[in-house]
């Protein structure tokens, strides 16, 4: 064969091999390119996986726990400013009591077991979460907490508790003034609360204390179940006080549109422990900013999903606390009030 015809063999062999590369490069990149969704789903599953969601319990003595509920929205807000994606990185296990305190066993029983932490809103919640279990505990209550034996003490609450709570009797003694500023001529006042609560016994004994201090007459007005209010009501209605006082726990926080009916329907200011009680149809509250507690709630779950010990995180108190007033209940119960109150409060509720 030539020297031509061997250059002319090579050259076609040269373009047959080339275009067998080209046909096999193409239908490589059009395999890759058919593999190329099947290749991110997988990533994107591998990634979701890897991403392991902590699992904190809510345990309510209350009502139950809703997407709009005010714990729940603070907490909320607490977790993401820590960086959590709620239903992605943490995910809420919720359980509600309805005030039925021969529940909360059970519901502990359950959570303990679906939960890494369990954040409570009552005493109540948090002494059963204390006795039935070693998962730590992050306690949002209005109760003393080392009075009542749930922790050692404010700085090392130690076991498996920490939380945020109120100064019970400088908050009373605080409330009780507020009450007095607002309508001078008080003598008598009617304290409502949960007499089988012994966290609430504590906050009705502290305002007692400071009532008397102040020089009112107290008139003890102790309920057990809802049927109770009736009989509370009854005896305010043969012996008329000037004002009420609610002590709020999940009792009486569930029957208070009962005490709100009462009180217009016989004229009586009340003054109540949190805003969202004055929102719902109450005249007058003085309390914890409650923003500032779910914060603080959550900041504390999150140095305990790091790894945290609750007996070295000390059991904190509210900094900020606030007056709200309703002005429709005022006007609906014929009431006026001085206007340097009316400047003192945080927040007037139209």
């Amino acid at each position: 064969m030539s020297g031509r015809e061997t250059a002319g063999v090579c050259h076609v062999a040269w373009w047959c091999s080339g275009g067998v590369i080209v046909i096999i490069l193409r239908r490589f990149a059009i395999l890759a390119l058919g593999l190329l969704p099947l290749l991110a789903h997988s990533a994107f599953s591998q990634t979701q996986t890897e991403v392991k969601a902590h699992r904190v319990g809510l345990l309510s003595a209350g009502g139950p726990f809703t997407d709009t509920s005010e714990v729940v929205v603070g907490l909320t807000a607490g977790f993401s400013k820590r960086g959590y994606v709620i239903g992605r990185s943490l995910r809420f296990e919720r359980r509600a009591a309805e005030a039925h305190v021969d529940r909360l066993p059970r519901l502990v029983d359950d959570l303990k077991s679906e939960a890494e932490l369990i954040i409570t809103n009552a005493y109540a919640a948090a002494r059963v979460v204390k006795d039935r279990s070693n998962v730590p505990v992050v306690a949002i209550t209005g109760a003393d907490p080392v009075a009542t034996g749930l922790i050692d003490s404010l700085a090392r609450p130690g076991g498996n508790i920490t939380g945020i709570g109120e100064v019970a009797a400088e908050l009373s003694a605080k409330r009780l003034e507020v009450l007095k500023d607002t309508f001078p001529g008080l003598r008598k006042i009617a304290m409502l609360w949960n007499a089988d609560d012994l966290g609430m016994t504590g906050r009705y004994k502290n305002a007692e204390a400071a009532a008397r201090t102040l020089g009112f007459e107290i008139q003890p007005l102790g309920v057990r179940e809802p049927e109770d209010f009736a009989a509370a009501f009854a005896a305010m209605v043969r012996d008329r006080p000037d004002a009420i006082l609610m002590v709020t726990d999940a009792l009486t926080g569930l029957n208070r549109k009962r005490v709100f009916e009462f009180a217009a329907e016989h004229k009586l200011p009340a003054i109540y422990e949190y805003d969202f009680l004055v929102r719902d149809g109450g005249l007058m509250s003085y309390g914890p900013d409650m923003s500032e507690v779910y914060d603080r709630a959550a900041d504390l779950a999150d140095r305990i999903l790091r790894g945290a010990r609750p007996a070295n995180l000390p059991f904190e108190q509210p900094t900020r606390f606030r007056l709200i007033i309703n002005k429709k209940t005022l006007e609906t119960l014929g009431l006026t009030i001085p206007a340097a109150i009316l400047m003192r409060a945080d927040e007037v509720v139209e």
